[in-house]
C-alpha cells in the first residue's frame, strides 16, 4: 500500500514536460505557414501537435506552447500540408520494360515492391497518394499495413484494377474487362466490396454508352469517385455524359489543343456548380521534361529510388533504362510537349479544377522524384501560380476524395500531416526537391 501511495504521488508530481512527451506534443516554431486553402502565408508560426492531430494553430509570441512539448525549429523555412500525388503506380517502380516487369516481379509486389514505392514517396513529403492500377489483393493488403503502421507510406487510396474493354494481353492481373451492362456493374461492386477507394475507368470509347454509365452509377452508389483516363476525344465525351469525377492525363498525342466541342462540353460540365467540381489530373512532367532527362540523364543516377529494393531488381531497373534515347514509350514525346501547355491551359480557362498527380513508376519515373518535378513544371515553365499549384497538391486533392475534414490543410483538429522544407516554396517550388521534415499523424518520419 506505501509503495502504490509513494508511485501515485511520484506521478501526480511529474513535471508538465513529461506529461507533454507522453502525449505527444511538438510544437513546430517559426516557420512561414502555407495551410493550404490558398491564403496569406502566416509568419512567424506556431503549430501545435497532440498525438496524431493538430491542437492549435498561431503565432511567436501569441500562442502558449505547453510546457515540455518536443520543439521543431522551423526558423526560415516553408511549413505546408503534407502533399498529395493523385496518379502514382506502385507496382511499378521507372522500369522500362511492361510486360518483363509484370511477369517478372508480379509475385513481390505485395511484399517488396508496392510497399517500397510507398516508403519512397513518404519521404519526398508525399503523405497521401492515390494508386490507380494494381491487382486488389495486394493493393488492398499493402493499403492497411500502412493504416496499421506496419509500413512507412502515404495513406494510400487505392483503385485496385483497370476496369475497361478488355484487357491488354497478359495483364489480366490488374485490368478487367467487362462484358455487358450487369458485368460492368458486378465488377464495380465486387472492387467496392473488397474496399477499394476509388474506380478507374480507361478506354471508355471502347465500351457502349450504357456500359460506361453503369460503371459510373455503380460506383457511385458505393459512394467511389470514378478516375477516367483522357487519352483520346471520345473518352472525354463519354465520361463527360455518364458523369465521371475526375479525369486522367492530358492525352490527345500530339493534336496541338482539344476539340470545339469538348470544350463546351466540359465548360457546360464546370458551369454545373451544384455537382461541385470537375477535377483533371494532367501529369505532364514526365512528357515535358524527357527530351532533357535523355539528354542530361545523370538525374538517373540518383540513388533515392534505390530505398527497399534488393540489388537484383535495381540492376534490372537500371539495365531497362541505360539508353533513354531508344525507349519505344517515349518516341512521340517530342511531338507531345509542344502541345501540352496549351491543353492545360484551356482546362484552367474552362474551369477544371487541377489536380498534382504524376503518373509516377512509368519509365523513368521514380517515386522519389516525381511530385516535385511535376510541381517544378507547373510552376517555371508553364506559369501557373504556386499557391494554386500547392493547393492542388493539398486542398483539393483532400475534397475530392472526400477527407478534406481531416487531412489537405494545416487546421485545428485535422491529422498532422505536415512537411517542412528550407527556405520560400512560394518563389522556389523546386526546393520541395529535398523536404527536409515529414509528419504524418503526428509521426516525425524525416
Amino acid at each position: 500500500m506505501k509503495k502504490l501511495t509513494y508511485t501515485l504521488f511520484i506521478l501526480l508530481c511529474l513535471p508538465g514536460w513529461i506529461f507533454a512527451q507522453a502525449n505527444g506534443i511538438k510544437a513546430l516554431v517559426g516557420g512561414r505557414l502555407i495551410d493550404g486553402f490558398g491564403g496569406q502565408p502566416l509568419a512567424n508560426s506556431v503549430v501545435i501537435v497532440e498525438g496524431e492531430r493538430i491542437k492549435a494553430i498561431g503565432q511567436v509570441g501569441q500562442i502558449e506552447i505547453p510546457e515540455g512539448a518536443e520543439i521543431i525549429s522551423t526558423e526560415g523555412m516553408s511549413v505546408l500540408p503534407g502533399l498529395w500525388d493523385m496518379h502514382v503506380h506502385l507496382m511499378i517502380n521507372g522500369h522500362a520494360d511492361y510486360a518483363h516487369w509484370d511477369t517478372a516481379y508480379i509475385d513481390q509486389l505485395a511484399s517488396i515492391i508496392m510497399p517500397a514505392s510507398a516508403h519512397q514517396l513518404l519521404l519526398a513529403g508525399i503523405t497521401s497518394a492515390r494508386d490507380l492500377g494494381a491487382p486488389l489483393d495486394a493493393s488492398i493488403a499493402v493499403r492497411d499495413r500502412i493504416n496499421r503502421g506496419e509500413l512507412p507510406g502515404p495513406t494510400m487510396y487505392m483503385s485496385g484494377p483497370f476496369i475497361q474493354h478488355q484487357p491488354y494481353p497478359g495483364t489480366e492481373a490488374f485490368r478487367w474487362g467487362v462484358n455487358g451492362v450487369s458485368d460492368a456493374r458486378a465488377k464495380v461492386r465486387r472492387l467496392a466490396e473488397a474496399g477499394v477507394d476509388c474506380i478507374k475507368l480507361i478506354d471508355q470509347d471502347q465500351m457502349s454508352t450504357e456500359e460506361v454509365q453503369a460503371v459510373v452509377e455503380e460506383a457511385h452508389q458505393h459512394g467511389l469517385t470514378v478516375v477516367a483516363h483522357a487519352h483520346r476525344p471520345e473518352e472525354i465525351r463519354r465520361g463527360l455524359a455518364a458523369g465521371v469525377d475526375c479525369f486522367e492525363h492530358t492525352g490527345l498525342s500530339s493534336a496541338p489543343e482539344y476539340p470545339a466541342d469538348v470544350m463546351e462540353m466540359i465548360k457546360e460540365r464546370t458551369a454545373q456548380m451544384n455537382k461541385g467540381p470537375l477535377f483533371w489530373t494532367p501529369t505532364v512532367e514526365g512528357l515535358y521534361n524527357y527530351e532533357y532527362l535523355r539528354d542530361n540523364p545523370e538525374k538517373l543516377d540518383n540513388d533515392c529510388w534505390h530505398l527497399d529494393l534488393p540489388e537484383d531488381i535495381i540492376a534490372d531497373i537500371e539495365q531497362s533504362i541505360q539508353h533513354p534515347g531508344r525507349l519505344p514509350y517515349f518516341q512521340l514525346t517530342p511531338s507531345r510537349r509542344p502541345t501540352l501547355e496549351r491543353k492545360v491551359k484551356q482546362l484552367i480557362n474552362a474551369g477544371v479544377v487541377l489536380l498534382t498527380g504524376t503518373d509516377s513508376g512509368i519509365p523513368m519515373k521514380f517515386h522519389c522524384q516525381s511530385t516535385w518535378n511535376e510541381l517544378d513544371v507547373w510552376v517555371n515553365e508553364f506559369g501557373i501560380d504556386p499557391m494554386y499549384t500547392i493547393k492542388a497538391a493539398t486542398y483539393w486533392p483532400s475534397v475530392l476524395m472526400g477527407v478534406d475534414k481531416e487531412v489537405g490543410t494545416i487546421s485545428e483538429g485535422k491529422y498532422a500531416d505536415i512537411i517542412a522544407v528550407k527556405g520560400d516554396v512560394l518563389r522556389y517550388i523546386s526546393l520541395l526537391q529535398d523536404v527536409d521534415l515529414v509528419l504524418k499523424h503526428g509521426k516525425r518520419y524525416k
